[in-house]
């Protein structure tokens, strides 16, 4: 369904003023509304459609040749170089662009999906209420919710690790380090990538080496 510019802006305008208070939300450029398309329907949500094209090449959903040691079907996450793999045999992968943590954020090792969400409930954990004491408590599943369009929710040996692979409607804060320790995508790549991984794949976040340093 696509929408004039007066309404994508109206509708955006809802989002931008909670993307303002929410934790480790990336900084909109001053040309944000190039990166939309209108709206995608998804379910009985009505969400912006990303405008693929503006994202650089690099952080497209590609198929790649990936050396890993990894079972196929395992996700694999850069955070140096800002991709997730979801590994295949023979040295392929699917590859997407995705944000990791900012500094002080960051984090690595093995996990796995310990369940999945469609238009996901956001509740900051409390370590996020005490740094941002304004922020809801609990935000129901939407298009202006943080956790965009799909949630995969990592755990370690049973337990919640709080970190998510999460959706955005922030496209420009794709190959970036804004997050308070998630990986985000934009909304189309985390619905292909929900509908690829079930629960209880494994998951492997390698550290997050120096980028200044040679790879």
């Amino acid at each position: 369904m696509a929408l004039g510019r007066r309404e994508l802006l109206l509708g955006m305008a809802g989002a931008a003023l909670f993307s303002g208070r929410a934790a480790a939300q990336a900084e909109a450029p001053a040309n944000w509304e190039r990166y939309y398309d209108g709206y995608a329907q998804d379910g009985t949500v009505t969400f912006p459609r990303t405008r693929l094209s503006t994202l650089d090449p690099q952080w497209r959903r590609q198929l790649v040749k990936y050396k890993h040691k990894e079972p196929p079907g395992s996700i694999v996450v850069d955070t140096r170089n800002n991709f997730l793999y979801v590994t295949f045999e023979n040295n392929t992968a699917l590859r997407y662009g995705v944000g990791v943590g900012r500094e002080g954020f960051q984090w690595s090792g093995r996990a796995q999906v310990g369940r999945k969400a469609r238009w996901p409930d956001w509740v900051p954990p409390p370590e996020m209420l005490q740094r941002r004491p304004d922020l809801p408590r609990h935000m129901e599943g939407g298009a202006d919710n943080p956790l965009g369009a799909r949630a995969l929710y990592l755990y370690r040996d049973g337990r919640d690790l709080l970190y998510r692979i999460h959706g955005t409607n922030e496209p420009w804060s794709i190959g970036g380090d804004n997050s308070s320790g998630c990986i985000r995508m934009v909304n189309e790549d985390v619905i292909d990538l929900y509908r690829r991984i079930p629960v209880g794949t494994r998951v492997l976040v390698l550290e997050h080496l120096d980028k200044s340093l040679p790879s």
